[in-house]
């Protein structure tokens, strides 16, 4: 019923955050339950209402362990450009700033050498210059991530606008494609 996930880098981490393992129960805890609490109160314009606007917001938080399976498959296959990687996963400090969305490391939860970090926006804008910017600052805390030689991943369900360069932009494709045989 359960998944813990912890803060994945070359240092242990704390805290560890547990989630609801299903998601269908997630999407009813986090916004159904309400929905369907004003519905029987004959406020189903209310409910739908609140639905559109906590459904971007959850769906941002329910795809981030598919995404970080998606990218543990690729790398599993070989289809990442650090072989090396074995274990996705996120990294966050004890007062949550910043949270970086993807990790890539040799093994978890404590690696010996992280290959990638980066971000996940999935949302129905862009991921932008000042979104690279941010996720640079935050990997700077991140313990074992270097810049001169760990990687930048972008996953995006609307695209990129960036001016600089990424080592990954993943977008919906490239996540289906990852589980393909």
């Amino acid at each position: 019923m359960l998944a813990v996930d912890q803060p994945l880098s070359v240092s242990a981490g704390k805290p560890a955050l547990y989630r609801v393992a299903d998601t269908s129960l997630r999407l009813y805890l986090a916004v159904l339950r309400d929905v369907h609490n004003l519905s029987e109160r004959g406020r189903s314009q209310a409910g739908f209402a609140l639905f559109q606007n906590r459904w971007s917001s959850w769906r941002g938080r329910a795809v981030e362990p598919l995404m970080r399976a998606s990218l543990e498959e690729a790398a599993v296959t070989g289809d990442l450009p650090w072989p090396g990687v074995q274990v996705v996963g996120g990294w966050w400090n004890r007062q949550f700033d910043p949270e970086i969305d993807l990790i890539g490391a040799d093994r978890g939860p404590l690696a010996s050498t992280v290959h990638f970090g980066g971000s996940l926006k999935w949302l129905n804008t862009p991921f932008e210059t000042h979104d690279l910017r941010q996720l640079r600052r935050g990997l700077e805390q991140v313990p074992g991530f270097d810049p001169e030689h760990s990687g930048l991943v972008v996953v995006s369900r609307s695209g990129t606008q960036l001016t600089e360069d990424v080592d990954l932009v993943w977008g919906p494709e490239d996540v289906v494609n990852a589980w393909r045989p």
